[in-house]
């Protein structure tokens, strides 16, 4: 009896809620989830650590502190972590699959519609609407996300301004203003006795992938081997992939035009969940429907691998008192690379009068009725993009 009681004490609490309960969160997130990585990650704070309790403070900003260092879709990876904090690798990839699932079946959708119709007119008029929602709605998660976790820490509020500068200036995320704002917390905080064995085995393997059909297998493996590669070696969150992209499918392979990029680019805004899903309707436009499914296969395996293959090391070391010293440091980063992202979509999507009013009117509504659902305030921007849009282009 004595001999089984300390085992059963040290046991883990069990979870608050079942893997299924997870991925049909995440399948719903993934779904009507709008407003892109800054959004998205937002969404899951309120959601699974603030409303419902499913998930902790300190395994949420570890899982976002992982994923700013690795490269890859923020959101994606963040949802991974969050899945695998539980049930390990079975729930991150359970939930990854949910996440991203939805919006690759609307991206290949629309590439159906797109290839067949020759264009999407009234895709500018939608993005016209919905971009300057996103901002009333991003703005709104940083400033959640920003309360919440940086508090009256001098040091963190620091890190903040200067990333959040860093980030508007560049127009980029930088790994190492993350890295570095880590490792200067974890000195500040704790000095360390340079016993190196808590950061270690970030490493993984680089994935190409390959076709499954009859259509043009080179190109195929070309798609696979150039998505992989993208989604291995691209830092940031969002449209930070963007420009790498352009580089790729226009320039060096000649694959779309730049008419299409663009279209690519709006597919992707205009989508829920991940932005560079849009990875799938470029590989659509390019090679059909299993050119989408290699081309996002490519983009999303190296950043589920990137998860859980240093996971395990976070969870094992993650409440060590340097390890969370280092975790608010890039948490601190992370945030203000956020909230400087808000402002470069900002300079993107507020273009007039109207679309400020817009994105003025959607930070109004989730300050004031904190359950207000987000999609239908999208619904609602794209509806008003269709019909203005056009009137302010001939006006």
């Amino acid at each position: 009896m004595n001999a089984g009681s300390p085992s059963r004490a040290a046991a883990p609490q069990a979870p608050a809620y079942s893997l299924w309960q997870l991925v049909r969160y995440m399948l719903a997130l993934g779904t009507w989830g709008f407003g892109g990585p800054v959004a998205l990650v937002g969404y899951m704070y309120r959601d699974l650590v603030e409303k419902r309790h499913w998930i902790s403070e300190s395994d949420y900003k570890e899982g976002l502190a992982l994923a700013q260092l690795m490269p890859g879709p923020l959101a994606a990876q963040l949802a991974i972590y969050l899945g695998y904090v539980h049930y390990r690798i079975r729930g991150a990839t359970l939930v990854g699959v949910a996440f991203v699932l939805p919006s690759f079946l609307m991206v290949v959708a629309i590439g159906a519609v797109y290839t067949r119709y020759g264009g999407i007119g009234w895709m500018q008029a939608v993005f016209y609407g919905v971009g300057a929602a996103v901002v009333g709605i991003i703005a709104m998660s940083a400033y959640k996300l920003t309360t919440k976790n940086i508090s009256g820490d001098k040091l963190l509020w620091a890190i903040f301004l200067v990333s959040a500068a860093v980030t508007v200036i560049t127009r980029s995320e930088i790994v190492w203003i993350f890295l570095g704002s880590g490792v200067l917390v974890w000195l500040v905080r704790t000095p360390p006795k340079f016993t190196g064995d808590a950061m270690h085995s970030w490493a993984a393997p680089l994935v190409g992938w390959l076709a499954l059909d009859t259509v043009d297998w080179h190109k195929l493996g070309q798609i696979g081997a150039y998505f992989a590669y993208a989604g291995s070696f691209v830092f940031g969150s969002g449209l930070a992939i963007v420009p790498f992209l352009y580089g790729g499918v226009v320039q060096e392979y000649h694959w779309l035009t730049d008419r299409q990029f663009v279209d690519a680019v709006a597919v992707a805004m205009i989508t829920p969940g991940p932005v560079v899903i849009t990875t799938g309707f470029i590989g659509y436009l390019v090679a059909g429907f299993w050119g989408a499914v290699v081309a996002a296969l490519g983009t999303f395996v190296p950043c589920y691998l990137f998860t859980i293959l240093p996971a395990p090391y976070f969870k094992k070391h993650g409440k060590r008192p340097a390890i969370v010293a280092f975790v608010d440091g890039v948490t601190a980063a992370a945030i203000g690379a956020i909230t400087g992202a808000v402002i470069v979509i900002g300079q993107r999507s507020i273009i007039d009068w109207v679309t400020a009013g817009l994105a003025l009117v959607t930070v109004a509504l989730l300050w004031r009725f904190k359950k207000f659902p987000e999609p239908l305030i999208v619904v609602a921007a794209a509806l008003i993009g269709l019909v203005v849009y056009p009137l302010m282009t001939h006006a």
